[in-house]
């Protein structure tokens, strides 16, 4: 059975041909056009007759059913060759037609197919159109290389405008567009470092990572009463999103597309979709968690390795800039394949973007950090997490060579403080144990394997390490500590102490003087095993001798699993109460060390059966939350349930608390006691990061929900009698009821 656009269905007859004719043009009020007139005038486009013969094919499958084959005889969509097509294209780019085609069709399912496929569909829309074929075959590169914005003479500022129907209904709603995005003013560097308590300018919040807003119109006596304001389905992926707002403009990136919508309703203003190589599938397995927000720039990471720099007021590409080749860096996997490298997110600090990576298990040498120009993308620096020969900590690998040196992956957004100009980030572990456990040739000064799971101090205007701190040497279980590093003010020996309080999968958390790195104290969250005793004067963790040296074939019960007491999914901080949001995971693990062949250079070392499995004794509860004083270091309440936490925390001054689940629940709870003031289902678990903003007056909580990430397997395995449907990605919103609009 042959595959149509939209399937041409009963839908298709009452309302996609409208869209499809928005898409392709044949305006009713076409003027008279020239019939010899070609495509595009804008000189000699680039396609191969074999091209557009694999066009021809990709047609018939795909589009023949709706627009006819012979592209003008169709029953259910307009015609997309002859003298109306050529002339409403006329003018416009290459890259607009396939980007505009990619994001419109198939009305169904847009973007749906690979961007060489829609490529090809494009040379043979030019061949039938009267362009003349070369030897270089068209990009798919152009699928979407710039903002999907079509516009027609007449369209104003940067909202989306299409062919079609230009009646007053369509000019006055561009005209709102239009206006909201004129309305958009440049983001300061003292908005960064002050932000306004309407907006959500970067991952959590502020650069002090705390997850916590200053708005309280959403409160303890009316959260009961929060509803649905609206929804957007966005383009599959493999989710942890975490939006931004400035001046009621909310902004997201999903897979290949960066959208901003109208945060009152929801309404698309702009869109930017990446081309991206076939294997990436449009970005479905990517993890990006954040943007960055700065002047008039919207940064954000892709799926291929790269950071772009768009217009906030119309999406268009300002700058480019390769991060990680694209020979390297493949990593993960998830909804629809692999996922590359980027799967934190900036951070602006000083005038500069600055954000970590990951690379997996493949990459000798490990991972790094870049600081871009915010202006031109130049990249000015690059610090690698994994410390070199000659360096300070180079001989800490075992005597390794770098080759045989992997992980240090950072895959969390940074924080900044502005006063001592430090941005920090954290780090995971190494992924191969064998190069710590295994004798080397040269005997190297120790094992540690420096910068693995640590926090780093770091310059962003010239990516000198200013100071370091290992919360744990020779991490050979999988229990990175590369979460939010969250900025706080709390009393140290009867002082105010500027600190940097950061966990670790270990559920441990430290706290350090940002200033200098000086350790201060830790708090345990009481799940864990490995470690017996912390050092109370250098926080040195001392592992249980049990556990401490791993031995070949023997099977070690360890708590907790390799997800993580914690994992990815942040804290939050209320400063008027010091009291810290913990979502943790009670599971454990076998553990086994299996050494490598001989003939092996790096790779396995370990077998830690790759899942987690219910701690001895377990009531069969494993999602929990903790409310933490971190003044007193006492646990005020404690909330367990069956399914696993999968959505970070969330904190606001109305004395309310978010957090999602695994079982699709998102819930409000009273922050002083955990009671439960409202929850709701969504169409899938939200691992992502919710937020909070204010436009035109009103307050909105919002959420991504879909499947993709590794919590969603590993509730699974926990949980296996609650379905989690994967494959959508929804941007959920929540107002009052009776909130005005």
């Amino acid at each position: 059975m042959r595959m149509s656009w939209g399937h041409c269905s009963s839908l298709i007859r009452l309302g996609y041909a409208a869209i499809a004719l928005a898409a392709f043009g044949a305006a009713a009020q076409a003027q008279q056009v020239r019939p010899a007139q070609a495509l595009f005038d804008s000189g000699p486009v680039g396609f191969t007759a074999a091209q557009a013969e694999r066009g021809s094919g990709a047609y018939n499958d795909s589009c023949s059913s709706c627009h006819g084959g012979h592209l003008d005889d169709g029953q259910f969509g307009p015609p997309v060759k002859g003298s109306s097509f050529r002339a409403q294209w006329h003018g416009q780019s290459v890259a607009a037609l396939l980007s505009y085609v990619a994001t419109t069709m198939p009305p169904a399912s847009p973007n749906s197919l690979e961007s060489q496929t829609y490529a090809d569909i494009g040379a043979y829309l030019l061949q039938q159109n009267g362009e003349r074929a070369g030897a270089t075959e068209l990009a798919a590169a152009q699928v979407g290389g710039a903002a999907s914005q079509v516009r027609r003479p007449g369209a104003g500022g940067g909202a989306i405008s299409a062919p079609g129907n230009h009646d007053a209904t369509y000019q006055a709603a561009m005209a709102r567009r239009t206006a909201l995005l004129g309305r958009i003013t440049p983001v300061t560097a003292q908005m960064l470092g002050n932000p306004p308590a309407a907006d959500w300018l970067m991952w959590r919040g502020t650069y002090g990572a705390t997850g916590y807003s200053h708005l309280d119109q959403i409160n303890t006596r009316n959260a009961g009463d929060l509803g649905v304001a609206w929804t957007l389905a966005l383009p599959v992926s493999g989710n942890e999103i975490t939006p931004l707002v400035h001046d009621g403009v909310l902004f997201i990136e999903s897979a290949d597309t960066v959208e901003a919508l109208n945060g009152a309703d929801g309404s698309v203003l702009w869109q930017y979709v990446r081309a991206l190589p076939a294997r990436l599938r449009q970005g479905r397995g990517a993890h990006m968690k954040s943007l960055a927000i700065y002047q008039d720039k919207l940064y954000a990471p892709t799926a291929d390795g790269h950071v772009v720099a768009l217009d906030v007021k119309t999406g268009r590409l300002l700058w480019d800039t390769a991060i990680v080749p694209e020979a390297k860096g493949v990593y993960g996997g998830g909804v629809g394949g692999p996922a590359y490298s980027l799967s934190g997110g900036p951070i602006v600090a000083h005038g500069k973007v600055v954000l970590g990576v990951s690379l997996g298990v493949n990459t000798p040498g490990g991972d790094f950090i870049v600081g871009l120009d915010g202006q031109s993308g130049r990249e000015l620096w690059r610090f690698y997490t994994i410390a070199r020969p000659g360096e300070p900590g180079g001989d800490s690998w075992n005597g390794a060579p770098v080759s045989q040196r992997f992980g240090g992956g950072v895959w969390t957004v940074g924080s900044y403080d502005p006063d001592l100009n430090l941005v920090y980030f954290g780090t995971g572990n190494t992924y191969d144990a064998g190069t710590l456990l295994l004798p080397q040739p040269r005997k190297g000064k120790s094992n540690d394997a420096l910068y693995t799971d640590s926090t780093l101090a770091l310059n962003p205007d010239t990516g000198k390490l200013v100071w370091y701190y290992q919360h744990m040497n020779r991490d050979v279980w999988d229990l990175d500590w590369v979460f939010e590093q969250s900025l706080l003010t709390l009393p140290v020996d009867g002082k105010p102490t500027r600190l940097l309080v950061t966990g670790g999968k270990l559920g441990i958390f430290d706290a350090l003087n940002r200033a200098d790195g000086k350790y201060e104290f830790s708090k345990d969250a009481g799940l864990q095993t490995l470690v017996v005793r912390i050092d109370p004067k250098t926080g040195a963790k001392i592992v249980n001798p049990a556990f401490e040296n791993p031995q070949g074939g023997r099977l070690d019960y360890i708590c907790p699993s390799t997800p993580g007491e914690r994992n990815w999914i942040a804290t939050s901080f209320d400063p008027a109460t010091d009291i810290l949001y913990v979502p943790l995971l009670e599971a454990c693990m076998d553990y086994r060390f299996t050494p490598r062949d001989a003939a092996q250079v790096a790779g396995g070392g370990v077998d830690m059966r790759g899942e987690p499995i219910p701690p001895r004794g377990s009531d069969g509860k494993f999602g929990r939350i903790e409310a933490i004083n971190l003044r007193t270091r006492q646990i005020v309440w404690t909330l367990r349930q069956r399914a696993p936490i999968e959505s970070s925390m969330l904190a606001s001054a109305g004395g309310v608390i978010f957090s999602g689940s695994h079982d699709r629940e998102f819930h409000a709870y009273d922050s002083a006691t955990g009671k439960l003031l409202w929850q709701t289902g969504l169409n899938s678990a939200p691992s992502s990061s919710p937020v909070t903003y204010e436009a035109g007056g009103v307050q909105y909580v919002a959420v991504v929900a879909g499947g993709g990430s590794s919590l969603d397997s590993d509730g699974t395995v926990l949980t296996p009698e609650i379905a989690d449907p994967t494959g959508t990605t929804t941007l959920w919103v929540f107002k009052l009821r009776g909130a005005r609009d």
